[in-house]
């Protein structure tokens, strides 16, 4: 059994982590509030962007945008997975990494090769240790998402799609259900299908400046770029979540661990007491 000093040292650099994972946790729950008032935020800006592209695509029908026009057999396909910059937030970044790998071997098994671009430092250096072809990347986005660097990224993957060069695009991200649950997702943003667009009703005249293929172009861009910025401050709240779930339970297995080390120096030290006042009894009994 181990010296009580040994067991006290123990003790103490546990509970210097669980002060870091206290910390971490109310700095992930500060954080958690922000990421989710956040993604609430830009989430009508993200509906009326799909209703405005929804009644262009009908009131245009003679312009068909190549982003809306289906393709046949894919050969080439776009993958952009959005994950965190840093660890310690559960199984998060695993979960929607595994939902990636799956995909890509689906993919390679039915010959269907894969571009991917990395939103988060995370999900890069998985794709780099898997060898995956990655056309373009962002890291470093801090706690507030902005537009103006994931634009760069991303208009990579619109503009190979645009040219041909891919036959579809995807989106791999984690979903913001609750406090407690987040969900790994796949969602297709690219060609649009017509469920994406639904809630349109009517048809509404526009008059197109300069054109309308300028102009339709233009709107779905911004329409995606709205999605993946979507994604991202999903994926932002969360991550805070899990990283406050987490820390939450981090600090209390060490908690654990404190009452059960505390209760085997207990034990070490009354033994240690039991054990010397033997000793003084039996010299006290070989003196008399």
């Amino acid at each position: 059994m181990a010296g009580g000093k040994e067991i006290r040292t123990k003790i103490k650099s546990v509970q210097n982590t669980q002060k870091i994972t206290r910390a971490m946790e109310m700095v992930a729950a500060a954080k958690m509030r922000k990421a989710q008032d956040r993604m609430r935020t830009a989430r009508p800006y993200g509906e009326k962007m799909r209703n405005v592209a929804a009644h262009m695509s009908r009131a245009h029908p003679e312009y068909t945008h190549p982003f809306m026009s289906e393709r046949g057999n894919s050969k080439r396909v776009g993958i952009i997975v959005v994950s965190s910059d840093k660890g310690l937030c559960g199984g998060l970044n695993t979960n929607v990494l595994r939902l990636v790998l799956g995909k890509m071997r689906a993919w390679e098994q039915e010959g269907v090769q894969v571009d991917a671009c990395a939103i988060g430092n995370k999900g890069l250096g998985f794709l780099q240790r898997l060898g995956a072809n990655v056309v373009s990347s962002v890291t470093g986005l801090g706690d507030t998402p902005h537009l103006d660097k994931l634009i760069g990224p991303v208009k990579v993957m619109l503009d190979a799609y645009a040219e041909g060069r891919l036959d579809s695009l995807h989106v791999f991200y984690t979903k913001f259900v609750n406090t407690m649950k987040q969900e790994a997702m796949m969602e297709q943003l690219l060609p649009l299908k017509s469920e994406k667009l639904e809630g349109a009703h009517g048809v509404w005249d526009y008059i197109y400046e300069p054109d309308a293929k300028n102009v339709i172009d233009l709107v779905l861009r911004r329409y995606i770029e709205a999605l993946i910025y979507q994604a991202v401050a999903e994926n932002m709240a969360s991550e805070q979540s899990a990283r406050m779930v987490a820390m939450k339970a981090a600090s209390d297995n060490a908690g654990n661990v404190i009452g059960e080390l505390k209760l085997i120096y207990n034990k070490t030290r009354q033994a240690a007491i039991t054990k010397e006042l033997a000793e003084i009894c039996a010299g006290a009994a070989a003196v008399g």
